[in-house]
């Protein structure tokens, strides 16, 4: 990576944002395959922008992914929202896979609400389950602060101790019992894709402590605590893993339109309900 063309893409996007925008937003929201249109629900929405046309931004190339940031409010509180991610599979590198939280860091926000469809594999998340990220497993063979690292945004040695946020993690349990939602909680594995798992992967996670399994999430993460801001996500149980099941993008697409609805709830909810005076940790 050549640090200083990694800042200018940083920067050139940060600015183009920037000028477009009334104040800082607060939170960033990164919505995974086909949990998008929360965009569409923000209150005095101030814009729309398709990533291809975000400086240093490419498109988006999977289905449920539909590239664009959107910027609105929640209540008080400015609200950034991206609706879809990049992908490994997709050819990307690391640096290009958390350009846009690193954007979103460079422009103000504090705050991170992750989601992702995942396939379950402790027996007792189904699809269809909501499972809050408790601690991750990066098996994806690659860590986005490999390489000269970015003394602007964080120390060259960051420490992942409770990594998603406690504090945020107690305020979406709290924010889904009041509407009566089960959330459940566990540890995501990421794997770099594009293909499903063969039954002995699925069984080498379970033995490696792994509840879930997807193919993002955990760069960004990495790339957010880097910099001292605070985390928290949420895992869409789409598909069964192991055991004979045959998984495919389809069924995820389709169980993320189910519960799409409930999920844009409790994000909404707890970013509303979140004080937003404390959100850098460093």
């Amino acid at each position: 990576m050549n640090l200083l063309t990694y800042r200018d893409r940083i920067e050139r996007a940060a600015d183009y944002i920037r000028t477009r925008l009334p104040a800082p937003p607060a939170w960033c929201v990164v919505l995974g395959s086909g949990l998008g249109g929360l965009g569409d629900r923000l209150a005095d929405p101030v814009m729309k922008i398709a990533y291809h046309r975000i400086p240093g931004f490419p498109k988006t190339t999977v289905h449920g992914h539909a590239g664009t940031l959107a910027f609105g409010y929640s209540g008080e509180c400015g609200v950034a929202v991206m609706e879809g991610r990049f992908h490994g599979y997709e050819g990307h590198d690391t640096p290009t896979l958390v350009l846009p939280v690193r954007v979103m860091i460079s422009i103000g926000v504090r705050f991170f609400f992750i989601t992702n469809a995942a396939g379950g594999i402790r027996s007792d998340l189904i699809p269809g389950d909501l499972m809050l990220i408790s601690d991750h497993l990066n098996l994806m063979g690659a860590n986005p602060l490999t390489g000269p690292n970015l003394d602007e945004f964080g120390p060259r040695f960051p420490a992942m101790t409770d990594c998603y946020d406690p504090e945020l993690r107690h305020r979406v349990l709290s924010e889904a019992s009041s509407r009566s939602l089960e959330f459940k909680q566990g540890v995501y594995a990421a794997l770099p894709g594009p293909n499903y798992e063969t039954d002995a992967e699925i069984e080498m996670l379970r033995r490696l402590g792994a509840d879930a399994v997807g193919m993002s999430t955990v760069p960004e993460v990495l790339a957010i605590r880097h910099a001292g801001r605070r985390v928290v996500a949420v895992s869409l149980i789409t598909n069964a893993t192991g055991g004979g099941n045959v998984p495919t993008h389809e069924e995820v697409v389709e169980m993320a339109d189910r519960r799409r609805p409930e999920l844009h709830r409790i994000i909404g909810d707890t970013i509303a309900h979140t004080p937003v005076d404390s959100g850098d940790t460093r």
